[in-house]
């Protein structure tokens, strides 16, 4: 595992370990529609990145024609996964 990946994975834990702590001390309600949600998606995003390899931003960068480079994640890393 890559240092990439591996801090891809803490920081998405961290992102939705804090909207779970902040909806335990009623902090937050996620049971309405909000923001949140895209907060929580984000989190999660960055946790399955972390450890599937899978970037869908990435992916639809390469679409829309950006170059990658060597640290970008499923660019120019030859098939071998992310970074």
């Amino acid at each position: 595992m890559t240092v990439n990946r591996m801090v891809s994975i803490m920081v998405g834990f961290m992102v939705l370990l804090s909207l779970i702590l902040a909806q335990i001390w009623h902090q937050i309600d996620l049971a309405h529609p909000t923001w949140l949600w895209l907060t929580a998606l984000v989190g999660l995003n960055l946790f399955q990145m972390g450890l599937t390899g899978f970037c869908p931003a990435a992916k639809l960068s390469k679409i829309l024609g950006f170059k990658g480079d060597r640290n970008s994640c499923g660019t120019n890393s030859g098939g071998k996964g992310c970074c």
